[in-house]
């Protein structure tokens, strides 16, 4: 009997402090919502906007005024998701009247090349300026499949299709400086390593090391662009947004009795989609890192890298090399 009591008493004493846990990051991300004025006039792009990170991320910016572009693979999702966001803010389809920012869909899916090229083709038609681009977009721990470009999706997506993307808006960011880049990457970056003899997972594939591999990538995309950005006025940051309940996760399994408790241990530890994505908004917006170039930053603070991510001969031959892949050289 009093084991029971002590068993019963510790899993009590730990459920009230998850939920206490809980409602302190609630309590914490509360603020986010206030109304500012930051981003009025600003023409900002946010791949996978419609779900997630993404999602907040433009809710959060819409609230300071900006000019929003959801770029995302799913256009009937991303009207949807674009719709919710301009009933709930106040935000106009084209800019006008009272409305508080403004919304607009571009189809964009990153896993084709083509679609990135006419995607970049129409925002250089469209549009006169670009102040933000936010590289948010991912596909996590998927099965081993390669894109209508031949190359292994996890790199393709979180990669590759960012790398063009950014490099074809390249020009508008410079015309429009100050302006800002903000790639997403992940803690997991630690368990990658760049393999240039198997950059596509053709010899072997381990979808959890082939993301740790994009996600390393980023980072050292985000150190050469910023070397090769100096004295432009555009500047380049990259972030880890911590363990964030999204639909990142669809392919990872989750057996079925254990679904309950899986629920709520991310209920408890994990970060909601708009606590994952303050610091994206900090580096999208604050005045506090204007000038700042080539960070990587976690809790909208910079923290420090390990050396194979701080490498600037693997970080330029990862460039060449991807420069090929996509087609920016032959």
């Amino acid at each position: 009997m009093a084991a029971a009591a002590v068993v019963l008493a510790a899993a009590l004493g730990g459920g009230l402090l998850l939920i206490a846990r809980r409602f302190w990051q609630v309590a914490a991300g509360a603020g986010a919502g206030k109304v500012r004025r930051g981003m009025e006039g600003k023409t900002v792009i946010i791949t996978g906007a419609n779900s997630g990170i993404g999602r907040a991320t433009a809710a959060e910016l819409l609230r300071q005024h900006a000019r929003v572009i959801m770029a995302c693979r799913d256009p009937p999702r991303a009207e949807e998701a674009a719709r919710e966001l301009r009933a709930e803010l106040g935000v106009c389809a084209r800019g006008g009247g009272e409305c508080r920012g403004e919304l607009l869909v571009r189809e964009l899916d990153l896993a084709s090349l083509r679609s990135v090229r006419s995607f970049c083709h129409q925002v250089l038609q469209e549009e006169p300026r670009l102040d933000v681009l936010i590289n948010n977009a991912g596909i996590f721990q998927c099965p081993y499949t390669k894109t209508e470009d031949g190359f292994e999706l996890q790199f393709a997506v979180n990669h590759l299709g960012h790398f063009l993307l950014t490099n074809l808006l390249l020009g508008l960011l410079k015309s429009s400086a100050p302006s800002r880049i903000v790639v997403v990457s992940s803690k997991l970056y630690k368990y990658g390593e760049i393999n240039f003899d198997d950059l596509n997972s053709e010899l072997s594939y381990n979808k959890s090391f082939a993301y740790s591999r994009s996600k390393l990538a980023n980072i050292l995309f985000t150190r050469e662009l910023a070397h090769r950005l100096e004295g432009t006025g555009v500047t380049v940051n990259v972030l880890h947004p911590g363990v964030v309940r999204t639909n990142l996760g669809r392919y990872v399994h989750i057996p079925l009795l254990a679904r309950p408790l899986f629920n709520l241990v991310s209920w408890a530890f994990f970060k909601s989609p708009l606590e994952g994505a303050q610091t994206s908004i900090y580096l999208a917006s604050s005045p506090e890192v204007e000038g700042v170039s080539g960070k990587y930053f976690g809790d909208c603070k910079e923290e420090q890298l390990l050396p194979k991510a701080m490498d600037d001969l693997v970080a330029r031959k990862l460039w060449d090399i991807s420069e090929v892949m996509v087609g920016l050289l032959k």
